[in-house]
């Protein structure tokens, strides 16, 4: 059994530096890895970004994560990947990764994702330019996601998990303003991770949302926005055999 924690929008700045670290610390007694769903820095700046190494710095555990809207607000988001990465963070966009969690290979394929909508109530690739390229931009994130999780589909992983800022189904939105959905999560997402295959999917980004939700294709979601799981982190358990 792998034990996976999560959590999302956790939005660090100078003034919340230690504010999860004795949380994290208990890690290796709850989890095998911890998972990072974006939105870490409220603005995106190297300073913040400095506040977040800080916390899961030397962690018992391996940490992943993507980049959420807020880590790109500033325009820096190579520069806040670099200090996650620096304090032994793997940060991904349109890669996967592979971590040794209790001799189990445990994949993680990670893109921040992009809004659009769900099925039946989405934006399409016509019309204006910058309409044509907000949704494109959807598609290469889902592209990237999905051709990330089929190669550690060749990499003898025993689960496959899917971690993403935007969410890809609607379920995990509710509670929030069905107008602002297609801002929340795209359903391009979601054929992506049933397309390729994973045995569970993580988000964050929809604050006022729920935490369960699953894919057509029967992949469980959870949405781990700190708003929503109102903790330090959720667990969730995934079975190897």
């Amino acid at each position: 059994m792998i034990r996976v924690a999560a959590v999302g929008d956790i939005h660090m700045g100078p003034d919340s530096q230690g504010l999860l670290r004795p949380a994290f610390e208990t890690l290796s007694e709850v989890a095998d890895l911890l998972l990072l769903a974006g939105d870490l820095t409220r603005h995106g700046t190297p300073q913040e970004a400095r506040v977040v190494a800080e916390e899961v710095r030397d962690l018992p555990v391996p940490v992943v994560a993507v980049l959420g809207n807020h880590d790109h607000h500033d325009e820096q988001p190579d520069k806040v990947a670099a200090i996650l990465r620096d304090a032994d963070v793997t940060v991904l966009e349109g890669e996967g990764t592979v971590v040794e969690c209790a001799g189990t290979r445990v994949g993680i394929a990670g893109a921040k994702g992009f809004g659009g909508g769900f099925v039946g109530r989405s934006a399409g690739e016509f019309g204006e330019p910058l309409m044509k390229e907000f949704v494109r931009t959807t598609r290469r994130s889902a592209d990237s996601l999905r051709t990330a999780l089929e190669e550690l589909g060749g990499r003898d992983c025993a689960v496959r998990i899917a971690l993403t800022h935007f969410s890809p189904v609607a379920d995990t939105l509710a509670g929030e303003p069905p107008e602002i959905y297609p801002f929340l999560g795209s359903y391009l997402l979601a054929e992506a991770i049933d397309t390729a295959g994973a045995d569970l999917a993580v988000h964050g980004h929809a604050h006022l949302g729920t935490e369960h939700g699953m894919t057509a294709g029967g992949v469980r979601v959870r949405n781990v926005a700190q708003p929503v799981i109102r903790r330090a982190f959720n667990v969730y358990r995934l079975n190897a055999a």
